[in-house]
C-alpha cells in the first residue's frame, strides 16, 4: 500500500479542516472535489478573477448532497488581508494555489502577477502564522528554474528567473522559508509541472498548450507550436498534483518541512510528440493523409527550452508516486473535454 492510499483510508477515519485558496480555479477545483470526496471539511477562497463558478457546480455534481454541505464557499480576495485571516479561521491546513498565472499575461502586466502572487501569498502566509494553522502548501512552479541549463531540474540548482511570473514563484518560497525558521509555521512548496486535466480553461490568450490544442482540435482549428516544437515538457496530470498537496500537507517528518519539492512525472514530451498523441487519441484510425498539421511560430519570449523534474526528493520525503504518466492522464483528460469542448 503507497503512502497516499495510507492517507486516505487515515482521513477518512478522522477528517480535517481545509481550506483551498483559488478553489474555483483548476487545480483548486480538483482539490476540493478530492476532499470532499474523501469527506474532508473543506473552505473555499476565490475573488473569480480567472476561477469560474461552473467548476464549483461541477464539484458539486460530482460528490454526494452530504459530502457538498461539508463545504464553505467564501468570496474573497487573497490581497485583502482580512479575507485570508477569515478563510484561515479554524483550518488545520492550507492549500494555496490562487494565483495569477502565465508567463506571457506576467509580461503584459507584470505589476498585477506582483499584487496576487507575492502580496497575496503573503497575505495568506501571515493568516496561516495568526490562525495557528498546522500547515501551509503553497504553488510553486518549475519557472523559478530560470535560465539553469541543467536537466533533471533538482530543486537546489536553480538559475535566473526568465520572466515575473517566475520570479513571484522565487519570492514565494523565500517568504515561506523565512516564515518557516523566523515564525515556527510548517511550510512546504510545490514546483508544479505543465499540470494538466478536467476544468482547465481552454480559452483566452493565456491558455495552457494541451486544453488549448484539445480545444482547436475538436472544433478543427490549426494548431500553433511555438517554436520547432523540440521544445520539451515534463508535462504532469492533477491527479498527480492533488496526492502531493494532500501528503505535503499531513506529513509527519519534520525533514519534509520547510522545503520545496519538484512535482512532475519524471519525464519528457517535446510540444511535436504531444501533438502527435493529442491527434492519436482523438482520432486513433484517421489515415496519415488526412492527419491535422501544426503551424510552427516563432518562440515565446519568457519561455524554457525544456524542462525535466527530478522527483526523488518527493518520493523520498513525501511518498509521492505519480500515478499518471502523460498517456494516462491524456485519457481522461480527453473523456472531460470531449463532453465540454466542441
Amino acid at each position: 500500500m503507497t503512502a497516499y492510499e495510507k492517507l486516505q483510508i487515515a482521513l477518512r477515519a478522522e477528517p480535517k479542516k481545509w481550506l483551498v485558496t483559488g478553489a474555483a480555479g483548476f487545480i483548486g477545483s480538483n482539490l476540493v472535489e478530492a476532499l470532499l470526496k474523501l469527506d474532508q471539511n473543506v473552505v473555499g477562497l476565490d475573488n473569480f478573477a480567472t476561477g469560474k463558478r461552473g467548476n464549483l457546480a461541477e464539484v458539486r455534481r460530482l460528490v454526494t448532497a452530504e459530502q457538498w454541505r461539508r463545504f464553505k464557499f467564501i468570496t474573497g480576495d487573497i490581497r485583502t488581508g482580512a479575507a485570508c485571516q477569515k478563510a484561515c479561521q479554524g483550518v488545520d491546513y492550507v492549500l494555496h494555489q490562487g494565483a495569477l498565472g502565465s508567463v506571457p499575461r506576467s509580461i503584459a502586466e507584470p505589476l498585477n502577477s506582483h499584487e496576487s502572487n507575492v502580496n497575496g501569498t503573503l497575505n495568506m502566509l501571515l493568516a496561516a502564522r495568526d490562525q495557528k494553522v498546522r500547515t501551509f502548501v503553497y504553488a510553486s512552479s518549475s519557472a523559478v528554474y530560470g535560465d539553469h541549463p541543467g536537466l533533471p531540474k533538482v530543486e537546489d540548482r536553480v538559475g535566473r528567473p526568465l520572466s515575473p511570473y517566475a520570479t513571484t514563484k522565487a519570492v514565494n518560497e523565500l517568504y515561506a522559508d523565512v516564515f518557516g525558521r523566523v515564525y515556527g509555521l510548517p511550510t512546504v512548496g510545490l514546483r508544479y509541472f505543465n499540470v494538466f486535466g478536467p476544468r482547465q480553461d481552454p480559452e483566452g490568450a493565456y491558455a495552457a498548450v494541451i486544453p488549448k490544442w484539445l480545444a482547436a482540435l475538436l472544433k478543427g482549428e490549426p494548431v500553433r507550436i511555438n517554436g520547432d516544437g523540440k521544445t520539451s515538457r515534463d508535462f504532469c496530470y492533477v491527479a498527480n498534483v492533488v496526492q502531493a498537496n494532500l501528503l505535503a500537507a499531513t506529513t509527519t517528518q519534520p525533514k519534509a518541512l520547510n522545503q520545496v519539492y519538484n512535482i512532475a512525472v519524471g519525464a519528457r514530451t517535446t510540444l511535436n510528440e504531444l501533438f502527435g498523441l493529442l491527434v492519436d487519441g482523438l482520432n486513433p484510425e484517421l489515415p496519415a493523409a488526412k492527419r491535422p498539421q501544426p503551424v510552427y511560430a516563432d518562440f515565446r519570449a519568457g519561455d524554457v527550452q525544456h524542462s525535466h523534474a527530478d522527483i526523488s526528493k518527493a518520493k523520498r520525503l513525501l511518498g509521492y508516486r505519480p500515478t499518471h504518466r502523460i498517456d494516462q492522464g491524456l485519457r481522461e483528460a480527453m473523456v472531460w473535454y470531449r463532453a465540454n469542448v466542441g
